[in-house]
C-alpha cells in the first residue's frame, strides 16, 4: 500500500458510496416527489435517469482520468455532482428535469471512475482486494443512512431528501485535505493502450450489467410494491430498503475469503443464486417473513458480486487502460440500472417483474456454475497430464 492516510481511506469510501446515493436518496418518497415535480407517468425513471447519465458520460471520464489523473477527476466530479443534485427541488418541467437528472449522472460517472482509480493506485494485490471490499461495504453502507435519511426527511418534507446530495461538498473538502495528487499517465505511454476489449473484460462487463438490473428492480419496484401490497409507509420503506444494504455490507466484507476459498467464478455464481432466489420470495411473498428473507438474499447477491466484478475488472486491467476498463465498468454499473425500468416494462404489475428477473437470475448463475466446473476440470485434466 501506498502513504495513504486514514483520512484519506475514509474520504474514498465516503466518495464511493455517492455513487449508490444518486438515485435511492429518493427512493423511499418517489411517489411523492414524483408527484410534486410532474413526473408520474415512469417515477422509476428519477432513480435511472443519472444512471443513463454515466452511461453517455462513462466513457469520456475514463479518458479523461487517463489523461488528468484521477485525483482531478475527482474534484471534477463532486462539485457539480452536489449542483445538479439538489437543484431538482425547483425543476418541474420535465425536459429540464430529465436534462438535470442525466448531468447528474455525468457527475456520477467522474466520481465512479475515480474512486476506483485511486483505489488501484493506492492499493496492491491483497491489500487492493480488501480495499475494493471495503468499498463494496461502504457502497452498501451509504445506502443504509441515504435510504433511512431519506425516508425520515421525505415524512417532514418531499423537498428535504434533495439536500443530502451537498454531502459532495464535504468530499471535495476530504479529498483536497487527505489524499495526495495522483499524476496522470504521461503522453508517451498512452499509445500503448489496445483499441480493442479484451474477451474477458466483455464477460465481467456483461455479468455487471446483468447483476445490477437485478439489484435495481428490487431498488426501483419496493417504494411502489410495499405500499400497495403491505402498506408501508415512507420511513418503513426506507428502513426495509436499508436492511438490505446492511446485508450487504456483511456479506461484502467475506468476499476477500471466498475467493480464497471457492475461487472468484462459484463466488459469482452463487451471487446470482441469491439474486434468483430473493426474487422467488418476491414473487411468493405473502407474508413479512417472506420479505425478510428477500432481503437477505437480495443483500447477499449484491454483497458477492459488485465488489469481486469491480476487483475483476482491475485485475484485466494495466496502468495504461485502467481509465478506459474503469469507464467501462461504470457504464456496465449504470446502464444495468437504467435498463431495469424496461424489464418492468415487461409485465402490468411487480409480481410478474420478480418472476423474470428471477428467471434472469437462475439462468446467469446456471451458466456461471457450468462455466467454474468446466475451468476446475480443466486444472484437474491438465494436472493429471502433467503428472504422467
Amino acid at each position: 500500500m501506498k502513504n495513504l492516510s486514514n483520512t484519506g481511506i475514509f474520504a474514498l469510501l465516503l466518495c464511493s458510496s455517492l455513487t449508490i446515493m444518486v438515485g435511492t436518496v429518493i427512493a423511499p418518497s418517489l411517489t411523492e416527489v414524483s408527484v410534486h415535480l410532474g413526473f408520474t407517468r415512469n417515477p422509476g425513471w428519477l432513480i435511472t435517469l443519472p444512471a443513463l447519465g454515466v452511461v453517455l458520460f462513462a466513457p469520456i471520464a475514463g479518458k479523461l482520468m487517463d489523461r488528468k489523473g484521477p485525483y482531478t477527476l475527482m474534484c471534477w466530479g463532486l462539485i457539480p455532482y452536489a449542483l445538479f443534485g439538489v437543484i431538482g427541488i425547483w425543476l418541474s418541467h420535465p425536459i429540464i428535469l430529465i436534462a438535470d437528472r442525466i448531468l447528474l449522472g455525468a457527475a456520477t460517472a467522474a466520481i465512479q471512475t475515480s474512486g476506483t482509480g485511486l483505489i488501484a493506485h493506492f492499493f496492491e494485490n491483497e491489500s487492493r482486494i480488501k480495499m475494493i471490499a471495503w468499498q463494496g461495504m461502504a457502497i452498501e453502507s451509504g445506502g443504509v443512512l441515504f435510504l433511512s435519511l431519506g425516508g425520515i426527511l421525505a415524512e417532514l418534507n418531499w423537498q428535504y431528501p434533495f439536500f443530502i446530495y451537498l454531502i459532495a461538498i464535504l468530499c471535495l473538502f476530504l479529498v483536497r485535505l487527505s489524499i495526495p495528487k495522483v499524476k496522470a499517465m504521461p503522453n508517451s505511454e498512452k499509445q500503448l493502450q489496445s483499441p480493442t476489449i479484451p474477451k474477458n473484460m466483455i464477460q465481467i462487463l456483461s455479468h455487471v450489467v446483468m447483476a445490477m438490473i437485478l439489484f435495481f428492480i428490487v431498488v426501483v419496484g419496493l417504494p411502489q410494491y410495499l405500499p400497495h401490497s403491505f402498506g408501508f409507509s415512507t420511513s418503513l420503506t426506507g428502513y426495509f430498503m436499508a436492511f438490505i444494504s446492511i446485508i450487504a455490507v456483511c456479506t461484502a466484507s467475506i468476499v476477500p475469503l471466498l475467493i480464497r476459498q471457492i475461487g472468484s467464478k462459484y463466488t459469482l455464481a452463487t451471487g446470482f443464486g441469491f439474486f434468483a432466489a430473493a426474487h422467488l420470495l418476491y414473487f411468493f411473498s405473502g407474508h413479512i417473513s417472506y420479505l425478510i428473507l428477500a432481503a437477505i438474499a437480495t443483500g447477499t447477491g449484491f454483497g458477492f458480486t459488485i465488489p469481486l466484478l469491480n476487483h475483476l475488472t482491475l485485475e484485466e486491467s494495466t496502468f495504461h487502460n485502467r481509465g478506459r476498463n474503469l469507464g467501462y465498468y461504470s457504464m456496465g454499473i449504470f446502464g444495468g440500472q437504467f435498463l431495469s425500468s424496461f424489464i418492468e416494462l415487461l409485465s402490468l404489475d411487480m409480481k410478474t417483474t420478480f418472476l423474470i428477473a428471477a428467471t434472469i437470475g437462475t439462468l446467469v448463475a446456471a451458466n456461471l456454475f457450468y462455466q467454474a466446473r468446466k475451468t476446475a476440470a480443466s486444472i484437474v485434466n491438465n494436472n493429471f497430464n502433467l503428472n504422467k
